[in-house]
């Protein structure tokens, strides 16, 4: 006679679960201690082998399924279309941070008795000037003074902060190497990853692709909805300082495409100011090629290549990428521009996911209960 299988008692299952839990743990905080001295060089070989995943899936076809020489060939193309374009953006951009503060400077400095009454005489700046001696007991000696030290230790930051994002991406030349090393597995053996991950989630195989293609449509629509954009609108940004013949255009563009992250303002916030700075040189043919430029072909970007590149995916929310952006540099330094956001839209994600399974299990329960 066949015997009953035989059922665990409660007690029992309760420590073989607790005992799982705890080894987990204790092999995920070791697992983290081991990746932490180069945790940068992995979050960007994950970060550039899925973008480059889809590139990989093609080439090794053409290659006649050869996934070992694809992932050489675009490990070896992407040595080369990062390192040369960041060392001459880097050093250009080192450059003219410090010409940049060496014109303010100068400009502040030079600011004679003349000058200065020159700039009393008009009746707005007077108005103010006189409210903030009266009120405030601050002088126009003051505020130069504290312009130059604001600008020079705003400038200082900015080199600071765009020298981490550039030269820092991935730490030091060593980090570098390493992340070329791991990228070229990740991008041969991503998608065996992938797969396997998958298999560990405990969810039917329908809702799983689905929530998989909605969380990679998520990662794509932020990069390219997003960063892409901005990385256009800064360009051509730069491209009109360059134009008018303002100083810095590399810098301004780096700017404009930090800014354009934001939720309110934009690259308005650069060109805007540059307009209103050409106005007061008297330059007016090129006061209106850069309102024009900026409110028609740099808010173009954003109205009509935006949804362009977004078509299609899961769209990220602009608040959502601002937040990303500051906690992610903050939290994971120059990867956290492109991890910070992908992160927060990925719990969205994952929350309006389950929210969309939920209702349409409780509409097929009551569908069921129907006569």
């Amino acid at each position: 006679m066949t015997q009953p299988p035989r059922v665990a008692p409660a007690k029992d299952r309760f420590y073989a679960r607790t005992f799982a839990l705890v080894t987990c743990l204790v092999l995920g905080l070791a697992l983290f201690k081991i990746v932490q001295p180069f945790l940068g060089p992995l979050l960007w070989a994950i970060f550039i082998a899925f973008l480059l995943h889809p590139l990989h899936v093609r080439l090794a076809a053409r290659l006649r399924g050869r996934p070992q020489l694809s992932a050489a060939l675009l490990t070896v193309l992407t040595f080369v279309v990062i390192i040369g374009p960041l060392t001459a953006l880097s050093a250009a951009f080192a450059a003219q941070v410090g010409d940049l503060l060496q014109l303010v400077q100068n400009k502040v400095a030079g600011q004679t008795t003349g000058n200065v009454l020159n700039l009393a005489n008009v009746p707005w700046v007077r108005e103010g000037l006189a409210w903030l001696d009266r009120t405030l007991d601050v002088d126009l000696a003051q505020l130069q003074a504290w312009f130059t030290q604001g600008s020079k230790e705003a400038l200082q930051t900015l080199a600071s902060l765009t020298g981490k994002v550039f030269l820092g991406a991935v730490g030091t030349v060593v980090g570098f190497v390493l992340m070329e090393f791991m990228l070229f597995f990740f991008i041969r053996d991503g998608g065996e990853m992938v797969d396997t991950t998958r298999e560990l989630i405990p969810m039917a195989e329908a809702p799983k692709a689905k929530l998989f293609d909605h969380l990679a449509g998520v990662t794509r629509a932020m990069v390219y909805g997003t960063g892409l954009t901005a990385l256009i609108q800064g360009t051509l940004v730069g491209i009109s300082f360059l134009i008018v013949s303002l100083p810095s255009p590399i810098v301004f563009g780096v700017i404009a495409a930090l800014v354009a992250l934001l939720p309110f303002g934009g690259t308005a916030l650069v060109w805007g100011p540059a307009a209103l700075v050409l106005a007061v040189e008297g330059r007016w043919g090129a006061t209106i090629f850069m309102l024009v430029w900026g409110a028609v072909l740099v808010s173009l970007v954003d109205n009509v290549v935006r949804p362009m590149l977004v078509s299609g995916r899961a769209n990220v929310g602009t608040l959502t990428v601002f937040i990303g952006v500051l906690g992610g540099l903050a939290a994971f330094g120059a990867i956290g521009l492109f991890l910070g956001p992908v992160v927060l839209a990925l719990i969205i994600a994952l929350i309006r996911f389950w929210l969309e399974m939920r209702r349409a299990e409780k509409a097929l329960a009551v569908s069921a209960e129907l006569p």
